[in-house]
Formats: C-alpha cells, sequence, structure tokens
C-alpha cells in the first residue's frame, strides 16, 4: 500500500510538472507572435552638442619676444702670464682666486737679481761707447787741423816751385834747385793725401762710435725692460680667476698665471635659428640694436640684466646651424661668466596680430569659430609667431569672431556646440606659505650662509624671507633640493 501511495503521488507531481511546462511554453509562443506582430519604433534622434571653451578674436599690434638661451661671456679679459722665467718672490694679498683688483697695482714679482746685473752691465756698455764717441770727436777735429796744415804746407812748397820755376826761365835759378822744388811739392801733396785718409778713418770711426751708443743704449733698454718684467701689474680693476700661482714657486717664461677679468665689461652668446635670425635684422640686413633681457633662473627672481644686441658672429661654425648672436649687458649684478641664461629678445611690433592659445591652432594652420547656429566653421589663418602657451596669428574674416580655445578630436566643421562665455583672466593663486620647525629653519640658514657660490644679494634675499613667520614653499623646495634633502 505505501508503495501504491508513493507512485501515485509521483505521477500526480510528474503530471503537474508537465501541465506547467506547457503553460509557461504558451506564454512565451504569445509574447513572442505579439512583439513580432508590432511595427518597429524608431527612437527620435537627437543630435549632440559639444560644450566649448571660446575666446573673442581682437586684433592689436603686438609685440612679440623672441627667447633663446646663451652664455654670459667677458669682452674684457687679460692673461696674465710670466714674461721671464725665475722664482717668485713676492705676492700680492689679492692675488687669490676672486680677488679684487686696480688698475697698475703689482700682482706679483720675480727675483730681480739677474735682471738688475744685465742692466748694470747694459749702462756700464753704454758709458764706454759714450766714452769712445767722445774720443772719435776729439780725434776727428786733431785730424781736420792736421789736415789744413798739410794744405798750407802744400800750398807753400807749390808757391816755391812756382818761384823757382820763374827764376829758371830768367835764366838764375838752375835744373837742380827746380827738380828739388817740385820733389817738396810733391811730397807735400803726398802728406794732404795722408791727412785726408787719417780725417776719413776719424769719421767713420766717430760714426762707429754712434752705432755704439745705439747698441749700447738698445741693449740697456732691453735689459731695462726685462727688469719691468719681473713685475707683474693688472692692467685693468677687475677681478682674479684661474690663479696658478704661490709664493715661492719657480715659473718659466710665457706661464699662464691667472685671468682679470672685467665684472662690468660682459655679455651673452647665445644661437637662434635662421628664420628667427631674418626677423633681428633690418631693412639694410643688418642687425638692429635690439633690446635684450637677460634672466638667471636658477639664481631665484630678481636676479636679471637689460642689453642689447651688438654683433653676429662672422661664420657658421663647423657642424652647427643658425646663426651666433651676442648682446652687450648693461648694469650687470650678480652675473658671471659661464652663466648659463634666458635671453628674451624684443622683435618688432606686429600690427593686427590676435593672441590665441596654441590650442587652438592645428597642424594645417586653420582655427575653428562659430557660425550661424552656433555650427562650427574652419578657417584659414597665418601663424606669426609662437609665444609660449599662445600664437600669434593673422586673418582678415577672424576679426571680432569666436574661436575655439582647445581643439579636440570630436570637434570639426558644422559640428554644434555650446559655447562657454569668455572668462575674465583668473587671478593668479597666491603662493603656498609654510610654517617651518625650529630645527627645519636652522637647517636652511645654515645652508644658504655658508654657501660661498650664492651672489651675497640672494643670500641676504634668502636669509629675510627664511627669517619670516611663513616662508613660501618653493623657496623651501629649491633650498632643500640645493641641499640633495
Amino acid at each position: 500500500m505505501v508503495f501504491l501511495r508513493q507512485s501515485v503521488v509521483g505521477l500526480f507531481l510528474l503530471a503537474l510538472t508537465l501541465g506547467l511546462l506547457v503553460y509557461a511554453g504558451s506564454l512565451i509562443q504569445g509574447a513572442v507572435t505579439e512583439r513580432l506582430a508590432q511595427e518597429p519604433r524608431v527612437p527620435e534622434a537627437r543630435e549632440r552638442v559639444f560644450a566649448v571653451n571660446v575666446v573673442d578674436a581682437r586684433p592689436e599690434t603686438v609685440t612679440p619676444v623672441l627667447t633663446a638661451f646663451g652664455e654670459v661671456r667677458s669682452r674684457r679679459t687679460l692673461e696674465l702670464r710670466a714674461a721671464t722665467s725665475g722664482r717668485v718672490v713676492e705676492l700680492a694679498e689679492t692675488f687669490v682666486e676672486g680677488g679684487e683688483v686696480r688698475a697698475g697695482e703689482v700682482l706679483a714679482r720675480i727675483d730681480p737679481a739677474d735682471a738688475e746685473a744685465a742692466l748694470a752691465r747694459a749702462e756700464s756698455d753704454l758709458l764706454d761707447a759714450r766714452a769712445e764717441a767722445r774720443e772719435a770727436e776729439r780725434a776727428l777735429a786733431l785730424a781736420r787741423d792736421e789736415l789744413e796744415a798739410a794744405r798750407a804746407q802744400a800750398d807753400l812748397r807749390q808757391r816755391a816751385l812756382a818761384r823757382q820755376r820763374d827764376l829758371e826761365a830768367r835764366g838764375v835759378g838752375t835744373a837742380a834747385t827746380v827738380e828739388e822744388a817740385e820733389l817738396a811739392a810733391s811730397a807735400a801733396e803726398q802728406a794732404v793725401l795722408v791727412r785726408r785718409q787719417a780725417l776719413a778713418q776719424a769719421e767713420a770711426r766717430v760714426d762707429q762710435a754712434r752705432t755704439r751708443i745705439l747698441r749700447s743704449e738698445i741693449a740697456r733698454d732691453e735689459a731695462r725692460r726685462r727688469l719691468d718684467d719681473t713685475v707683474l701689474r693688472a692692467g685693468f680693476a677687475g677681478t682674479l680667476s684661474d690663479v696658478s700661482i704661490v709664493q715661492g714657486g719657480l715659473v718659466s717664461a710665457n706661464e699662464r698665471l691667472a685671468q682679470v677679468i672685467d665684472p662690468a665689461a660682459l655679455e651673452v652668446a647665445f644661437r637662434v635659428s635662421t628664420s628667427q635670425f631674418t626677423r633681428l635684422l633690418d631693412e639694410d640686413g643688418r642687425l638692429r640694436p635690439a633690446p635684450v633681457t637677460v634672466r638667471l633662473d636658477n639664481s631665484g627672481p630678481g636676479l636679471a640684466a637689460q642689453g642689447t644686441l651688438s654683433r653676429d658672429s662672422g661664420t657658421v661654425g663647423e657642424g652647427q646651424t643658425g646663426r651666433r648672436v651676442f648682446a652687450r649687458l648693461d648694469g650687470v649684478r650678480g652675473f658671471k661668466p659661464g652663466d648659463f641664461v634666458t635671453v628674451a629678445i624684443t622683435e618688432p611690433p606686429l600690427e593686427n596680430a590676435i593672441r590665441l592659445p596654441a590650442t587652438a591652432l592645428d597642424a594645417a594652420s586653420e582655427v575653428l569659430v562659430l557660425g550661424p547656429e552656433d555650427r562650427l566653421e574652419t578657417m584659414p589663418v597665418t601663424l606669426l609667431r609662437r609665444q609660449g602657451d599662445d600664437v600669434l596669428v593673422r586673418a582678415e574674416a577672424l576679426a571680432g569672431r569666436q574661436v575655439v580655445a582647445e581643439r579636440t578630436p570630436l570637434l570639426g566643421e558644422g559640428i554644434k556646440v555650446r559655447p562657454l562665455a569668455p572668462q575674465a583672466a583668473a587671478e593668479r593663486e597666491p603662493e603656498a606659505m609654510l610654517e617651518l620647525s625650529t630645527e627645519r629653519r636652522a637647517k636652511l640658514v645654515a645652508f644658504v650662509e655658508g654657501s660661498a657660490a650664492m651672489p651675497e644679494a640672494a643670500r641676504a634675499r634668502l636669509l629675510a624671507q627664511l627669517a619670516e613667520p611663513r616662508v613660501p614653499a618653493r623657496t623651501v623646495e629649491r633650498i632643500e633640493a640645493r641641499m640633495g634633502g
């Protein structure tokens, strides 16, 4: 009975399950049939509208600034070299690295003993030469007197000869007497020739004495110059660098001892491309004296100098491109030769130029402007300059239009947009300030005070900032970066 009862219950449950499955299948079939019988409904299409930032295109006169990087150099540099060899017996206190020297100041002295002895010998030789010249002058005067006497003797002999010939012609004299007078006259003439030769020799001796005096004076001047070369002087006021000499050391001739640099005569050398160089030329093709601003970025704010373009290099240089330009600096403070600086050159003003964000311009020199019904239009423009994150463009039809400030791949001609009104320039966020602990502030102050390479003006400015209760975060980060912390 139990088996029969369980069998009947199982059959009932099976039949109930099959019935439910058939009912569910019929419901699904009916729903599918009804869905297929309905007409398809197409949803209403809506155009996507993008929100874009726009800026107003206003033509104005803009003065572009060309930015380059260069190196500060000295326009007035003097190499101090030893003109003679020897031992350094005297050294000035200012003859050190970074020492300030005055024009004409004695910086070093090499042992002058040998040079003084040579000068003394040259002066004694000059005295001998002058004594020889005086003796030659006296000998010349005597030779002239002897010549006059010989000529007078010859005249007497000639008159005696004439008298004997006159007597012979009148029959009073004899031939022997005449011959004797002729021999005496001939001897007198020979004596005149001898005295003339002696006078010539005396004159030659005088010339030789004068030449010897000149040679002696030259030797004396050379000896005096060698003595002067033992003293090393500063040619002009400046600062010493590359000092490589100590007192008591031996130096050789033409050995480089140091350099004198005029800290007030500096210039900056920088390289620009050929297209940039053409913008620095005037109508005659010469470099314009354009104003230049030089900044030393790694020394904090305020370290800047003004200058003027002075010249460009004569050659391009092996393996180089563009042009190398030099600018003369005026009123430099804190700059040193070798500083790597940023150079800003003021170019001629551009008329009717429009300043736009650099993101508004594509590679084809086109911008997107708002058209009717807030749809975008493409407009070609002429790129004039790139100025940091901005560009200067020019287009006659662009004036007064609204330009998309930031182009994206989703934007293009004909797309409807929702322009956002131009916002006023946001105020610059105040610089973050830090409250330093006593230990941290002491470490920063100790590093600034112990930095020998830091200019005095920059050191004073940093110490003043560190003395305040709140210190700029950028200042703290810059000092700690140099500390390596």
